[in-house]
């Protein structure tokens, strides 16, 4: 091998280089400056860096853009080709990064009120995650054995699991405008006679006709859900009063599809739980994803009664 003496030897920095080699290509210190990730100013300054090195002038400045002088063009020949040698080297590729997995059990009134809107949040802060949702049902617990995460809907005790509170609702009334004009008006919670009561053994009434002073038993006839997403679409769409909850009609308040007529407010038995198997470490992406949706479910709209 031919040693070279080091003081025989001119050699200017890397990153002066690649600015001068993206400048020239692309014809355009600002473009060069994208390609770089770095300002306009710091690709001047390291092309007039190298210019200072080499003594020569590599391209003529005008206000229409850059040029190549002659000795740019050639300059540019030259490090093209000890440019691509340097590229080819295997030790200067990055190893491409391990992607991330998570598998998500949701209920399926969660995932499409609370879960669906927001999810891209974290996609995007996770570009390198592969995440699948799968749907449960809630009142039969009915799902997948195996997943990362279940979010479940009951009173949080679920043996070989750990379970952290997503969600601290109350329950109340609600129906479309529609209904209320043609069913209203309901100034006071037993004008709820002779309305049309959706129900669902996943939220009943009791609780709420307890907390509005009637003693009434819970309903049995007409409508019944079990899924409250769609006892949320029925209401929406004027065929009775329902019992929700704001992590669910959030949206449907805020874009006025359900009005929550009364102001009486009651405490239900189940909430939202995000659930994890006890000896499954929360670490990494399982850690963000949990930190993510408590920041969530938070920051759900408080919507005033």
């Amino acid at each position: 091998m031919v040693s070279l003496a080091p003081q025989n030897i001119r050699l200017p920095s890397l990153a002066s280089i690649r600015a001068f080699e993206a400048a020239a290509r692309l014809g355009s210190f600002g473009r060069a400056a994208e390609e770089l990730c770095i300002t306009a100013s710091a690709v001047g300054k390291r092309i007039t860096q190298l210019e200072a090195w080499l003594g020569r002038a590599l391209f003529e400045r005008g206000s229409r853009g850059v040029l190549l002088t002659t000795a740019g063009h050639e300059y540019l020949e030259q490090i093209d080709t000890a440019l691509r040698l340097l590229s080819n080297i295997p030790l200067h590729h990055r190893a491409e990064k391990p992607r991330d997995s998570l598998r998500l059990v949701t209920t399926p009134s969660f995932g499409h009120s609370v879960l669906g809107p927001h999810l891209h949040e974290f996609m995007q802060a996770h570009p390198n995650l592969d995440m699948s949702v799968v749907m449960s049902i809630p009142y039969l617990d009915i799902g997948p054995s195996q997943a990362d995460f279940w979010i479940r809907f009951g009173l949080g005790r679920y043996p070989g699991a750990v379970s952290e509170l997503l969600t601290d609702d109350v329950v109340f009334p609600a129906c479309s405008p529609d209904y209320l004009r043609r069913h209203g008006p309901l100034r006071q919670p037993s004008d709820l006679k002779f309305s049309d009561l959706l129900h669902s053994p996943l939220d009943p009434w009791k609780p709420w006709f307890e907390a509005a002073g009637l003693d009434w038993l819970e309903p049995d006839k007409g409508l019944s859900f079990f899924d409250l997403g769609m006892a949320m679409e029925a209401a929406c769409a004027g065929h009775g009063v329902m019992i929700t909850r704001r992590s669910l009609a959030s949206r449907s308040l805020q874009s006025g599809q359900l009005i929550a007529p009364f102001s009486v407010t009651a405490a239900p038995d189940s909430h939202y739980y995000l659930c994890r198997d006890a000896s499954m470490p929360l670490t990494g992406i399982r850690l963000s994803f949990s930190l993510w949706l408590r920041d969530l479910c938070r920051r759900i709209p408080r919507i005033p009664l």
